[in-house]
């Protein structure tokens, strides 16, 4: 389900500044998205963001400054399997170990995409 563009939230930035999150949390304009957006809606998600979370965050921001759309969850599996030196699988168990909603619900939400279409996790 694609999110009503009419429904928007606030979100409080620590430095004063706000951003505008759809019906679901996503960022409706994922060029004004900083570290701080991710810490809290990371919390808000029940994550504390490790130095691997980090690597995925920047993994798919630079995707997206690369080429324009958010890496497909195929991309992230692949940079977290040659990150961690495993295969598909064990890419998959630490894709959900990160991001236990999966790739879209939390990873994308957390990097700041606007919310995706329906994807394949992998």
């Amino acid at each position: 389900m694609r999110t009503r563009p009419d429904v928007l939230t606030r979100i409080d930035l620590p430095d004063g500044n706000h951003l505008t999150v759809d019906e679901y949390g996503y960022l409706t304009d994922p060029d004004l998205w900083t570290p701080a957006f991710a810490e809290i809606v990371a919390e808000r998600e029940g994550i504390t963001l490790t130095d691997l979370h980090w690597a995925v965050i920047d993994f798919m921001r630079d995707w997206l400054e690369e080429h324009g759309v958010a890496a497909d969850a195929r991309f992230v599996l692949k940079f977290l399997a040659e990150r961690l030196e495993t295969d598909k699988k064990g890419a998959r168990d630490a894709m959900f170990e990160l991001f236990p909603y999966g790739y879209v619900k939390q990873a994308c939400k957390i990097a700041g995409m606007k919310q995706p279409r329906a994807w394949s996790t992998g």
